[in-house]
């Protein structure tokens, strides 16, 4: 992080120091079939407990990790939001 400046945020909640990267998404898809980005994470290990907490809530969503440019599925309007 840069002396004096604190973390930056992207606006999604994730933040970026401006050298970090955050290649791993969790990703969620609804009963109805409409997928969202979670979240950004360092590591696939982080990206994978975090997917896995929310899916021991006992809910309809499917959650899953992916890393960014890797899309395996087809998304509603070619996009997941």
């Amino acid at each position: 992080m840069r002396a004096g400046v604190g973390p930056i945020r992207d606006g999604r909640g994730t933040m970026n120091d401006g050298t970090t990267t955050l290649p791993w998404l969790v990703i969620r898809q609804d009963d109805n079939g409409n997928r969202y980005r979670v979240g950004r994470y360092a590591t696939r290990a982080e990206a994978q407990r975090i997917a896995d907490s929310l899916d021991t809530h006992g809910h309809k969503q499917l959650y899953w990790v992916e890393r960014l440019g890797e899309n395996t599925g087809s998304t509603r309007n070619g996009t997941v939001r």
